[in-house]
């Protein structure tokens, strides 16, 4: 029997292999390194041209990350690790010290492909904690792991352990100091009416430079993907196991492809309760806000009216870009595949 040439076609066509799809040209990468009262020492005129520098740094890590076809998932860590490494800023190398003077460190990551999310809390012998996240996120079936739990699993899948020492940096140390002198300054009254005195509802002292310096990446991909990273060795001189917002998902840290990717950066006890990353993707997703406009709803009006402060950065899923916070500063920048960049600190 015969085959029409017309059905012999169709069949011949369909064994050929589908073509492989093509990324898109666009993408985009935001960073912070943490947002409160910033002020530089006038005896060191080149401390901000060093942050600004090794925030510059870690922008061109990502870009070529993401030039390179890398995922969102991908660049957004690389990105954090290599802020986790820097002493400038409160995470990794350089994080800030607890009240009996060690070194608890917070990080979470998000995919806004899939909403798989990993995160690890209070860990003091991970050198990099934001890839220690993600090894929870891909590597395990739980979302958050924390002390000793999480070092354990840490150790099990191969990642870099180091002696807590690695995380001392002298400035840190005596910021501690700075603010255990601060703290028994105060004397804060027990009181059965609602709290309302910021530094009274935390029994931290005012907001000051030395509580601050979360760092963040979120990330559009080529592909049209989203992810999110923060990492953070929370608030100096805290007490009694304190976990932020960080390795919160939902709270410091938020990805979805339908809407955005953010990181969080401030007094995380207030982002907590605002939820604050799930929340400005909801005002997106059921207000159809835009990002900066949930973003200014959530850090302009709903934090203040709290008592909070701080700032996120954030991502939509069209490339748009939102840098927001109510504090005097916050470490901040973008580049775009354009090579368009920014980066800075002040308002």
């Amino acid at each position: 029997m015969k085959i029409p040439f017309f059905f012999l076609l169709v069949f011949v066509i369909s064994l050929k292999p589908l073509p492989a799809q093509k990324p898109a040209s666009n993408f985009v990468l935001v960073i912070h390194g943490g947002a409160g009262t910033i002020k530089f020492d006038p005896a060191q005129p080149d401390k901000q041209k060093k942050y600004e520098a090794e925030l510059t740094k870690a922008l061109q890590i990502g870009y070529d990350t993401l030039s390179k076809n890398a995922t969102a998932l991908d660049a957004a860590e690389v990105v954090v690790r290599y802020l986790e490494d820097c002493p400038l800023f409160n995470a990794g190398k350089g994080a800030v010290f607890t009240s009996k003077g060690t070194n608890e460190l917070d990080a979470a990551i998000m995919d806004g492909s899939t909403l798989k999310a990993g995160a690890i809390a209070g860990v003091t012998t991970i050198k990099n904690p934001i890839t220690t996240a993600r090894a929870v996120m891909e590597k395990s079936n739980h979302v958050l792991l924390m002390g000793k739990g999480a070092e354990e699993f840490a150790k099990e899948n191969k990642q870099v352990m180091v002696n807590p020492k690695y995380f001392y940096t002298e400035e840190r140390w005596q910021a501690l100091q700075m603010a255990k002198k601060d703290a028994e300054k105060k004397t804060v009254k027990q009181t059965t009416t609602p709290v309302t005195e910021p530094n009274i509802a935390v029994l931290q002292p005012e907001n000051k430079d030395y509580k601050y310096g979360t760092v963040g990446a979120v990330v559009l991909d080529k592909f049209g993907n989203l992810a999110a990273a923060t990492s953070t060795g929370g608030m100096t001189n805290k007490k009694y196991g304190r976990v932020g917002d960080v390795p919160i998902i939902g709270a410091g840290t938020y990805a979805n492809n339908n809407t955005c990717a953010i990181s969080c950066t401030g007094w995380g006890e207030y982002f907590i309760r605002l939820v604050m990353a799930k929340s400005l993707s909801d005002l997106m997703e059921y207000k159809n806000l835009s990002i900066d406009e949930a973003a200014k709803e959530m850090i302009h009006h709903k934090l203040p009216d709290l008592g909070g402060d701080g700032g996120l950065i954030g991502v939509d899923k069209n490339g748009n870009i939102t840098m927001q916070f109510n504090s005097t500063g916050m470490y901040r920048g973008y580049i775009k595949s354009t090579g368009e960049k920014m980066v800075a600190v002040f308002k």
